[in-house]
């Protein structure tokens, strides 16, 4: 975030920018291009990782690629129910943290730290229950090298999250943003 948060308000996340453009931070007519912009990104990462684990002595199988899962894709066994109620909600809490974070009544230049420490916290909670979705173009960019059953699954890792950040839009405009 302070690295590029200047330039594009550090948005790499379809699910936060859709939860800022509900909170009333982010105009709908960016969305599309911003959207298209989180997939290539993320896919390009992706591709980047899988040509190095691939050019690896030994190389077998890129496994699950850390792709999210639940059911028997989950690392833990965690259910759907299970899955889906955790990325709605810390998809909900991360947007309340970038919300709160960058209101103007907030201390200034803090936001990242908050934002980074908030997201370390989402993935040490959800690693062991999806491997940490949060983010649909980077759920999305794993599931296309993984390939398989997670492709199947990805629909939950779109689904949570948005509706996450959307509530969490809507209930930050709503309590925090008067004035």
């Amino acid at each position: 975030a302070y690295a590029v948060g200047h330039i594009s308000g550090g948005h790499f996340n379809p699910a936060v920018s859709l939860g800022l453009w509900a909170g009333g931070k982010f105009e709908a007519k960016k969305l599309v291009g911003y959207i298209i912009a989180q997939l290539v990104g993320a896919i390009a990462a992706a591709g980047a990782l899988y040509l190095i684990l691939t050019n690896k002595a030994g190389f077998v199988s890129i496994g699950g690629f850390a792709a999210n899962g639940y059911g028997e894709l989950s690392p833990d066994g965690y259910s759907m129910t299970a899955a889906l109620i955790a990325e709605f909600l810390l998809t909900a809490f991360f947007l309340l943290i970038i919300l709160g974070s960058t209101n103007d009544r907030a201390p200034k230049g803090f936001a990242p730290i908050a934002i980074g420490l908030g997201l370390t916290l989402i993935h040490l909670i959800s690693i062991p229950i999806t491997n940490t979705s949060v983010n649909p173009a980077r759920s999305t960019s794993q599931a296309l090298f993984a390939g398989g059953e997670f492709t199947g699954q990805l629909w939950l890792f779109w689904v949570a999250p948005i509706a996450g950040a959307i509530v969490a839009g809507f209930i930050h405009k709503a309590l925090f943003d008067k004035e």
